[in-house]
């Protein structure tokens, strides 16, 4: 059975991290930990007076000072991990942890996750061709010497880097090495965590090289198992659980995100609220029982992004310049469906298609496989078709060769429709009223990607009150914007008060939209 020695750096909070250290070691596992030598003394005594009693717990046999963005990080953790090769020869996986991570599974259901897989747990991706670095400095991370720390000096940091190019001193990578870039979060197998060490004793040439990188915990550890371990032998992921804002900041987890943390395809979080004490109870007492039968649905990055997005009102990007250049031209008549029930906006488009002559376009700012023409590529996805919106729309005029257009939008489009209205062609919108059932919304949550197909009942009562207002607040960002030529076909409505929205919005006679009103089955679910 997989024995687990965890890797823990840490430089604060001996309370906690002492309560971690018991917890994990309890269920038969390990840990070594390097406590940063900046720390206080009177700290690092108590952790030593705590813990030198177990025997499933060893130090760092050499401390040093931690900086981010240093070596002195990779420094610490191969100080850990030399220390736990010696004390844990009986370990078969060795767990980077920080002190605000905490077991997200039961022991029980780690140790099999691990026995079931005979891979290690880490992100390597490639540094020059993936997108892994988002913002901030990344071919000079590795082609100029970095001896100062970015955020304690950072005139002199970038002075230096400056200096280094106009002297035109870039440096090789070593030759056969390809660097990857990743989490600092992994889990490795003994064998891999002895190869390294062999390595670093080897090849003083790359150790060289990566003491003078910057952020080298993101590419230290990653470029060795890729050059070291069969690309077969590698799963290319963490099974920490960590997200970031839009900030770049880590998301830090509270008491009331229990549920939500169990259900994710993970075996440890990060990170946890030092507050948040009840969370910490609860997943201490999870990690030391037996339980297995953890339903993932693994919606918590989707959950995240809808219920901060929901904060962002009165968000407006800039209109590209190409934007704002074009126009679906005068004359021309843009009429948008605007539903969130998006089977009711196809059927009705439908009928609008059998009944008139109007090209009906179903939702292509919201759907990637809408049957579109071929528009010379500007069609091709969702991500282009937006960002050219008005582009796209008057090239679907002249496609279809028309000046009336009937189009169906999502109501959380305010931004689009809004767009279109400030248009000098002329835009009606059709708003269709519907009911929501607790069973569409359920629905609803998994089609978007707020719960998994195996989402807690509870998860979901607790969400429901949310994800109702959010489609309120969207009819009413509407509603709020008083748009002309507004009209509102309504579920509970009679076929001939709608028919009279339909007529007007249409510009068709009564008998005709009476016909698409009746349309069979129209607001079914």
């Amino acid at each position: 059975m997989a024995k687990i020695a965890f890797i823990l750096l840490c430089h604060k909070d001996p309370d906690a991290i002492i309560q971690q250290a018991l917890q994990l070691t309890a269920a038969g596992d390990y840990m070594a930990i390097h406590f940063d030598a900046s720390a206080s003394s009177e700290a690092y005594q108590q952790l030593r007076s705590a813990l030198d009693g177990n025997p499933n717990v060893v130090f760092a046999k050499k401390r040093i000072k931690c900086g981010w963005g240093e070596w002195s990080l990779v420094q610490a953790t191969l100080n850990a991990i030399e220390s736990a090769t010696v004390a844990f020869p009986r370990a078969t996986h060795f767990y980077m942890l920080s002190g605000d991570c905490m077991a997200i599974k039961s022991a029980a259901y780690v140790h099999t996750y691990l026995d079931d897989r005979d891979a290690d747990f880490i992100e390597c991706y490639d540094f020059f061709e993936s997108d892994w670095i988002k913002t901030g400095l990344k071919e000079d991370r590795l082609l100029y010497r970095h001896f100062l720390n970015e955020r304690n000096n950072k005139r002199a940091f970038y002075a230096c880097l400056d200096l280094q190019k106009k002297l035109g001193l870039k440096r090789e990578i070593p030759a056969d090495i390809q660097v990857q870039i990743g989490s600092q979060w992994w889990c490795l197998r003994r064998r891999t965590i002895e190869w390294i060490l062999d390595f670093t004793r080897q090849r003083k040439d790359v150790m060289r090289f990566f003491k003078t990188t910057w952020i080298p915990d993101e590419t230290f550890f990653q470029t060795l198992v890729r050059h070291l371990v069969p690309a077969q032998e590698i799963e290319c992921r963490t099974l920490t659980f960590l997200m970031f804002s839009d900030y770049g900041m880590p998301v830090t987890f509270y008491n009331d995100h229990y549920d939500m943390l169990l259900g994710q395809d993970f075996l440890f979080a990060r990170k946890i609220s030092p507050e948040a004490d009840e969370l910490k109870k609860r997943l201490g007492a999870l990690y030391a029982s037996e339980r297995e039968d953890f339903i993932v649905s693994n919606e918590g990055q989707n959950l995240f992004r809808f219920l901060t997005g929901r904060g962002r009102e009165g968000r407006r990007f800039a209109p590209r310049f190409w934007e704002s250049e074009a126009t679906l031209g005068r004359g021309r008549e843009l009429m948008i469906i605007a539903c969130k029930k998006w089977h009711v906006a196809k059927r009705l488009a439908e009928s609008i298609r059998n009944s008139t002559n109007y090209p009906v376009v179903d939702y292509l700012f919201n759907e990637e496989h809408t049957p579109l023409p071929d528009i010379g590529g500007i069609q091709a996805s969702l991500e282009k078709r937006t960002r050219h919106r008005r582009a796209l729309t008057r090239m679907l005029f002249d496609y279809y060769e028309t000046d009336r257009m009937v189009i169906c939008m999502d109501t959380s489009n305010i931004e689009l429709i809004h767009d279109f209205y400030a248009d000098r062609s002329k835009t009606k919108l059709l708003e269709i009223e519907c009911s929501f059932s607790e069973d569409y919304l359920h629905g609803h949550a998994i089609r978007v990607g707020l719960l998994g197909e195996q989402a807690a009942e509870e998860t979901f009562a607790r969400l429901l009150p949310t994800i109702r207002q959010d489609i309120h607040h969207e009819v009413d960002r509407i509603r709020d914007e008083e748009f002309a030529d507004h009209y509102r076909l309504r579920e509970d409505a009679l076929p001939e008060a709608n028919a009279q929205a339909l007529s007007d919005f249409l510009d068709i006679p009564m008998e005709r939209a009476l016909d698409i009103a009746k349309t069979e089955h129209l607001f079914v679910d």
